[in-house]
């Protein structure tokens, strides 16, 4: 298990390290983040209908609260994503070679919103019960939101954050789906 985390925590960094560089703040941002992630890998069953006694949410619409998640599922289906207008599911098909990169609240709090936590749920099927692992990456300190993507079209969203206390703020109250809206939205 250590040497899988320690492989997927490579590519964790790595789409950090594009995504940074995309919007222009990789040197000066990519690096002291890198220092202050920390991962929490979780192997995660999903009971099929049968053992649910027929019930088919094997986990209702949420976002993460990680900075970004990186799935890596069986052979079973199940997991759907909620488009950005809210208007649908996209059903996500496995494959055992692949992994699904998702931005979590955090993400899009440091983003100033460019980058959507996209809602997602699992809805089983079948007999089968369903497995997968999850890398959640979450942040020690304050997530500060670089002064580059924040500008007349994107005015800022946020104001510096504790991921710990977003992740607190959220398992001590009920919120929408974006809790960092909620706790740390201006």
């Amino acid at each position: 298990m250590i040497d899988y985390a320690t492989r997927v925590s490579k590519l964790e960094k790595l789409v950090k390290r594009m995504v940074f560089e995309s919007y222009g703040v990789g040197e000066k941002c990519y690096d002291s983040h890198v220092e202050s992630s920390t991962f929490l890998l979780r192997l995660i069953k999903y009971k099929s209908p049968d053992e649910l006694n027929k019930l088919e949410i094997g986990c209702h619409a949420h976002t993460d609260k990680s900075f970004l998640t990186i799935l890596h599922q069986d052979e079973v289906n199940g997991l759907e994503i909620q488009t950005k207008d809210g208007q649908h599911w996209i059903g996500f098909q496995p494959s055992p070679s692949s992994f699904l990169v998702m931005a979590g609240d955090a993400f899009l709090a440091w983003s100033n919103g460019r980058i959507y936590a996209a809602p997602h749920r699992v809805v089983m099927s079948g007999r089968k019960a369903r497995y997968s692992t999850g890398l959640f990456t979450y942040h020690e300190g304050v997530i500060h939101i670089p002064n580059e993507l924040v500008d007349h079209q994107h005015p800022l969203q946020f104001k510096p954050f504790n991921h710990y206390g977003l992740l607190n703020y959220f398992s001590s109250s009920i919120t929408a789906h974006s809790s960092s809206k909620a706790y740390c939205g201006l």
